[in-house]
């Protein structure tokens, strides 16, 4: 069976990287990058927080649940990130955490909105909401519902349990999710001011999102924080 070592690296990499951020749960949280032979996903490892996760904590999971490589214990949501790729052809990495600012705006049940840079990411359809559970995601119907409630955006609100952010590739889909808490934390943070929100209209919205996210500034971020990670 073929091994990905460079891929078993990048999830190994944006583990920590979502840990630094800020967005740890003891041992809960997971991601996962597409297996490029359509096998299943490369995802963390259960029963490790993810500042802990090495390549040797990473397996492949295939979409029925059955880890094929590399052992260990496999997270009880895999569904989240199997049916979302079954789903989405374009998406090769997912980001599943319990950010904080992320799962307080959502409860608050008010829309995200362009108070600063970082919501116009998420241009232009925005971050919908996941509301039919907030339980954890163990089946695969409940992935496909996932899924559905995705679709085409590059985030989801899991209502009072976290989120699901997606992108072309696992370093993308990493940047999008520090930056989606990012927004939230300065949005609940205007909001305290208790003045009247401003934000970008959707045309500027757009032109931000190019300007700040467009062609190499993702994975230059990407590069960023794998600079600033603590060496093992």
């Amino acid at each position: 069976m073929t091994d990905h070592p460079e891929l078993r690296e990048v999830v190994a990499l944006s583990s920590r990287i979502m840990a630094a951020s800020g967005s740890g749960d003891f041992i809960w949280g997971h991601v996962s990058a597409r297996d490029p032979e359509g096998r299943g996903v490369w995802l963390k490892q259960a029963s490790w927080g993810l500042e802990e996760i090495t390549p040797e904590r990473v397996h492949l999971v295939s979409p029925e649940g059955e880890v094929l490589a590399g052992g260990g214990q496999r997270h009880s949501e895999y569904p989240i990130h199997t049916e979302i790729m079954a789903a989405r052809p374009d998406v090769g990495g997912v980001v599943h955490v319990h950010s904080r600012y992320s799962v307080a705006l959502a409860a608050a049940g008010v829309e995200l909105r362009p108070v600063s840079h970082e919501a116009n990411y998420f241009a232009p359809l925005g971050v919908p909401r996941f509301t039919q559970t907030a339980d954890l995601i163990l089946t695969r119907k409940l992935g496909q519902a996932v899924s559905e409630a995705l679709g085409a955006a590059e985030a989801l609100f899991l209502v009072n349990h976290g989120v699901a952010v997606v992108g072309p590739d696992l370093q993308t889909a990493t940047v999008a999710a520090i930056v989606l808490d990012r927004a939230c934390r300065q949005q609940l943070l205007t909001q305290n001011y208790g003045g009247e929100l401003s934000w970008s209209d959707p045309e500027e919205s757009l032109a931000k999102r190019e300007h700040i996210y467009g062609g190499k500034a993702r994975h230059q971020v990407w590069d960023y924080l794998v600079r600033q990670l603590p060496p093992q």
